[in-house]
């Protein structure tokens, strides 16, 4: 699954949860992605889209957004 695709579903279903919930399906979903097969750097594309979704992938992935700034900073 690319990254597009991964915020897309995410951002279809996030309108349809319970506000006090978000954060915990966001882990969820991400969980569920990683189950699925998704590599890593689809997960790392998708940051920036959604706070929640960020969040979710950061904890995930177990990385600090300072790093994943540094990473992209590099590639320029």
């Amino acid at each position: 699954m690319d990254d597009t695709q991964i915020v897309d579903i995410w951002t279809m279903f996030k309108e349809y949860i319970d506000k006090k919930h978000v954060e915990q399906a966001a882990e969820r979903f991400v969980d569920l992605m990683a189950d699925l097969g998704t590599e890593d750097q689809s997960m790392i594309s998708a940051l920036g889209h959604d706070a929640s979704l960020d969040i979710a992938i950061n904890y995930y992935l177990d990385i600090d957004e300072d790093d994943v700034l540094d990473e992209e900073s590099s590639w320029d």
